[in-house]
């Protein structure tokens, strides 16, 4: 249990390094980002804002990561459960004020990945 739990807490830090090379790098050349229209894109105020949430899913991509490869098993534990707690906490505010898809895209694999790091300790 505890190897899935690591494993979908890598795929949660893949998926959120994704999202960082999407906001910062590939703004401009993806053919569809986040629905925004092309002509939306070559807004600078919009690149900006989209470049900090870039960052931002880059710091919980690092987290989890870095929980991951912890050499302290019990620190890199805390670790995983703060940055999943944090992804879980944006993906409800990302669906309350975005989309209502985030919830499954985000808070749902985060806090099933927090169920099981907690029930591995059990079991």
């Amino acid at each position: 249990m505890a190897l899935l739990a690591d494993v979908l807490t890598g795929l949660i830090g893949l998926l959120h390094a994704y999202i960082l090379v999407l906001e910062m790098f590939l703004w401009k050349r993806a053919v569809k980002v986040f629905g925004i229209p092309k002509e939306d894109r070559d807004n600078r105020r919009i690149q900006s804002l989209f470049k900090n949430q870039g960052i931002y899913n880059g710091f919980l991509a690092a987290g989890l990561l870095w929980g991951l490869v912890h050499p302290d098993p019990a620190f890199g534990l805390q670790l995983k459960l703060y940055f999943l707690g944090c992804v879980a906490v944006a993906g409800v505010v990302g669906a309350v004020t975005a989309k209502t898809k985030i919830l499954f895209i985000q808070t749902i694999p985060a806090a099933a990945t927090m169920a099981l790091l907690g029930a591995s300790k059990f079991f």
